[in-house]
């Protein structure tokens, strides 16, 4: 193969390589959403789980008051589950993968409701109750 050849293949598989990595955070990427506090409820709209008419299994929830945000998990129409993104191992902010969340840090993995996987990590996740009203999810922090 000559060195032009080479270079084109090399050039068009970049090319490749890029235009498909554009397309799949739209398939397959976390929903980050800003909540909003007020006194002890952290509130987000359930419309925030759509996604072109389907719902997404979680979205992650940041507000600049929080130290780590919090993942929320619908598990039914009405049925919300609320997780602290702090590993309790020693406190890295963990990263959602599908029903599960793992540590980047020693890779405790926790399931949806919280509850320890795979270890180092041998205490659960802390939760939050969520208060469905209408189309707001109210999560309690207190």
């Amino acid at each position: 193969m000559e060195r032009r050849e080479f270079v084109m293949k090399c050039g068009m598989g970049c090319l490749g390589v890029l235009a498909s990595s554009l397309l799949l955070p739209g398939c397959a990427g976390t929903r980050y959403v800003s909540g909003n506090i007020q006194g002890s409820f952290l509130s987000i709209n359930e419309d925030d789980f759509l996604n072109e008419g389907d719902y997404l299994k979680h979205v992650v929830v940041q507000n600049d008051a929080l130290q780590y945000p919090i993942v929320v998990f619908r598990l039914g129409s009405d049925n919300y589950q609320a997780l602290l993104m702090k590993c309790t191992h020693q406190g890295t902010e963990l990263q959602v993968f599908g029903d599960r969340l793992q540590c980047p840090a020693h890779g405790s993995e926790f399931t949806i409701s919280g509850n320890v996987q795979n270890g180092p990590a041998d205490s659960a996740l802390r939760s939050f109750p969520v208060i469905k009203e209408f189309k707001t999810l109210k999560i309690d922090l207190s």
